[in-house]
């Protein structure tokens, strides 16, 4: 096998691993096949017989023998005095086998064959690139740094797969070099020009979502649910969770024991602050929480445009804004309401804590008063007696006593 050495050939293929060897072996099959049919118009009375190991192809022709002269399709019949050159005992009517030499092709067939199959290969190992990462839409992966770019890095998978990672998929405060190992999530797979392109971010708010299920046990159980993530990458995320177990504190258990688990996602981020909030469907205490850590005063809601304003005491405000009104921004994405924070008025600061009623009032009331969001009296006073009662399943002669109070407070 002059012409081509399928030693050598088979040798290149083995860097393609993700190619099993009875496709591999579909492929080479194919592929002499359609050179065949190009040859000879067609294959139907062709063996071709491929050894890998030894880099071994044997291709035989198979055709009936017919009297001298009595050839019509030289593909298909061969006359019986060639046929005795073969072998002296054939008789007409049977069958015989002649192997074809690669050589016979001529070298123009062989290596427009030989480009063929490089072809077909790398586009199946295109495929398979492909089908793996569109699978993984969604998960981590770590990989290498390989080469940076003004707009995007090149990254290496452990199978020196190539993805790449653009700057709007960077933490603004990402500083990699060339070896660096990364870890971001699969957040887009395509083809282009007929390559899989596979893009990273580390800053999807899945990327903080895997990195909750990989450090936070009860999260990857199923015990706590994400109901939500916000970010600003680098800079601040809010997180909502929900435990369907009341044994389970959500927000303790994502944050551990002395911000052990939240320490290290944060450092992942590069120093991202990250709000773990109790998610709850009081559209007014969620509001609440997501503002977390400024305290509120009261919240007056527009269910029907998504509008909330907030009141707070001139210290909280700043809080509640944020640097780079970060914090009011994510808590607006992550309670579907546009919010307004005020200033609340001098009449509206002459406001009393709940806990100082704690003499007249039992504990157990003002922990469920507490718990729709509501902290001061004001705050439960803005709210009628049945609405009170509903939200808290207090009884309404609870209520009608706990406003009585509440409003000789200000008589």
């Amino acid at each position: 096998m002059n012409v081509l050495n399928l030693n050598e050939s088979f040798q290149e293929f083995k860097e393609f691993k993700n190619i099993d060897r009875q496709t591999m072996l579909a492929i080479l099959e194919d592929v002499f096949r359609g050179m065949i049919i190009k040859r000879y118009g067609a294959d139907d009375n062709f063996d071709i017989i491929i050894n890998p190991e030894k880099g071994d192809l044997e291709i035989w022709r198979n055709r009936e023998i017919v009297e001298d002269g009595e050839v019509e399709d030289e593909n298909l019949e061969i006359e019986l005095s060639q046929a005795l050159k073969i072998e002296d005992d054939f008789e007409i009517g049977e069958e015989v086998s002649e192997e074809i030499k690669i050589e016979d092709f001529g070298r123009r067939a062989v290596l427009a064959m030989r480009q063929n199959l490089v072809s077909r290969v790398l586009d199946l190992e295109k495929d398979h690139i492909y089908q793996k990462y569109k699978e993984r839409v969604g998960d981590i992966i770590s990989g290498e740094v390989y080469q940076i770019w003004k707009r995007e890095i090149l990254i290496i998978d452990d199978e020196d797969n190539e993805l790449v990672m653009p700057r709007a998929h960077q933490i603004p405060s990402d500083f990699f070099k060339k070896g660096d190992t990364v870890r971001a999530v699969v957040a887009e797979v395509d083809m282009r020009n007929n390559n899989p392109r596979i893009i990273l971010s580390r800053t999807a708010p899945e990327f903080l979502e895997r990195l909750f299920e990989q450090e936070v046990p009860e999260v990857f159980d199923g015990l706590i649910t994400i109901k939500k993530i916000v970010r600003e990458p680098g800079e601040r995320a809010k997180v909502a969770v929900e435990s369907y177990d009341d044994r389970i504190d959500p927000v303790g258990a994502c944050v551990g024991m002395k911000g052990a688990r939240i320490h290290s996602i944060v450092r992942e981020l590069k120093n991202e602050n990250i709000d773990v909030i109790n998610y709850t469907e009081n559209d007014q205490l969620l509001i609440a929480r997501a503002l977390s850590p400024a305290k509120i005063s009261s919240i007056t809601l527009d269910n029907e445009n998504k509008k909330a304003d907030v009141f707070l005491k001139p210290d909280q405000v700043s809080l509640a804004i944020g640097k780079g009104g970060h914090n009011i921004k994510l808590a607006s994405k992550l309670t579907g309401f546009d919010i307004d924070v005020y200033r609340e008025s001098e009449a509206e600061l002459d406001d009393v804590e709940l806990e100082e009623f704690a003499d007249e009032i039992d504990s157990w009331i003002i922990d469920a008063l507490k718990a729709i969001g509501c902290d001061t009296a004001r705050s439960v006073l803005d709210l009628n007696e049945e609405d009170l009662a509903k939200r808290t399943d207090l009884e309404i002669e609870t209520v009608r006593e706990v406003t009585r109070i509440l409003k000789s407070e200000f008589d």
